[in-house]
């Protein structure tokens, strides 16, 4: 790498440190290139990146961000996995990582806190955007569904005694 493209791969990385909201590190040594592909892929699923850079690169990229407390993690080979969803990238990289040993999770942060392994599993299992959203949409539509079948009730009940009223008075006759 020149000089130009290291100052375009920090600049990159700033970026990105500034706009994702969680920044995931691990160490990656004995993956192959298959494997690495399949981790990109599922990242991509889930809508979160993986990135392999250079350590220093990375730690200049880092000074001045809120993401700044994962300088410390960047000793070896690492790789960086960040989404803009809070949750995306922990969950994506926990699951490649249950399936894959080589893949050791190190740390990371959400904003301003700093997460260690335990913290980034911890937020794996957390639902994502979405399902919070769709729980949502859920409780809000649960009550007003309801309503509807407590409006409809009396009247069904209604009918059906004016239907037995009916029936009886026509056995009567």
């Amino acid at each position: 790498m020149d000089r130009a493209e290291k100052k375009e791969c920090v600049e990159t990385l700033s970026e990105v440190f500034k706009t994702t909201s969680v920044v995931v590190v691990a160490h990656y040594s004995g993956l192959t290139v298959a494997q690495m592909q399949n981790l990109r892929k599922q990242m991509r699923a889930a809508g979160a990146s993986v990135q392999v850079a250079k350590n220093r690169l990375v730690k200049i990229a880092l000074e001045g961000s809120d993401v700044a407390s994962i300088a410390g993690l960047m000793r070896g080979p690492t790789l960086i996995a960040y989404s803009a969803d809070p949750v995306a990238a922990a969950k994506a990289a926990v699951a490649f990582a249950k399936d894959h040993d080589k893949l050791v999770i190190l740390g990371g942060a959400m904003g301003s806190t700093a997460l260690d392994a335990n913290g980034v599993k911890s937020l794996a299992t957390m639902p994502s955007l979405d399902e919070l959203r769709a729980k949502l949409v859920g409780l809000v539509q649960a009550p007003a569904t309801k309503l509807a079948q407590l409006a409809n009730a009396p009247a069904g009940k209604l009918a059906r005694v004016f239907s037995a009223y009916a029936e009886k008075d026509k056995d009567a006759a």
